[in-house]
């Protein structure tokens, strides 16, 4: 990508300031236009967040959510990096899986919370188990989509040099296929928290985001349902930046030179 096509420092940042201001004072309209009781408007959102900011409660519901985040999204992330990179030398089981993919991600990831509640009973585990499934069809897809790019000439030097099928995963396929995987891992992320955040407002187990954001709207408490909305969106838009961008560039570093 040429640096004309980029908008880098900066500018970006001015870009991403503005972005949020927008969205902010499009909620402090929709605030003046209704009750208080149904939107709060923005500076009593913010007062509440810092009263919580020292609730050992907020703490609670924090590492909650990012427990079964880690859990879910890294399980996915290794198993769909794994399926991928499978099937860029089993071309069998490319198909099979592509064929499976297509299939399940059509379902909503919310909809297999009966099923695993009854199977898997209440707790952690059908949470994160949701988490994992909605996170691992962009993962893997990416990866397979990236190994078929992979110029022939270069599979086919390596196996006269004598690789084996692991040889060519780790040395040339999974190269390859890098800047797709850090796209898919980002993809995998967004449906990874949205997977996790509606199971924690429908299972209601336990402390998190999710189970204080339904709980808020049980008790029609709006400035705690907004507040929950604001830390759920921020947080999301944190690990987004701070973590998986930072990683696409140590990993990809040489296409931001």
């Amino acid at each position: 990508m040429s640096a004309s096509t980029r908008v880098t420092g900066a500018r970006k940042h001015l870009a991403g300031v503005l972005g949020v201001m927008f969205i902010l004072a499009l909620w402090q309209l929709a605030s003046f236009a209704l009750p208080d009781f149904l939107m709060p408007g923005v500076p009593s959102v913010v007062e509440r967040l810092f009263e919580d900011l020292g609730k050992q409660s907020f703490h609670q519901s924090l590492l909650g959510t990012l427990g079964r985040l880690g859990a879910g999204y890294g399980l996915a992330l290794a198993a769909g990096i794994g399926f991928g990179l499978v099937a860029a030398v089993l071309f069998f089981f490319r198909e099979v899986l592509r064929s499976a993919i297509v299939i399940l991600q059509s379902i909503p990831s919310i909809a297999w919370v009966p099923l695993f509640l009854i199977v898997m009973g209440f707790g952690n585990t059908p949470i994160i188990v949701v988490v994992a499934l909605s996170a691992f069809f962009p993962a893997a897809l990416s990866v397979m989509n990236a190994t078929e790019s992979v110029q022939r000439v270069h599979v086919s030097a390596a196996r006269v040099m004598g690789a084996t099928p692991w040889g060519l995963v780790k040395r040339v396929y999974l190269p390859a296929v890098m800047p797709e995987l850090i796209t898919g891992a980002q993809l995998a992320f967004g449906n990874a928290w949205r997977a996790l955040i509606s199971a924690e407002m429908l299972i209601g187990f336990g402390k998190g985001l999710g189970r204080s954001l339904a709980y808020s709207g049980e008790i029609a408490d709006m400035t705690g349902v907004m507040t929950n909305i604001l830390v759920i969106a921020v947080l999301a838009a944190l690990i987004d930046q701070f973590v998986l961008e930072n990683l696409k560039h140590r990993l990809l570093r040489y296409q931001y030179v």
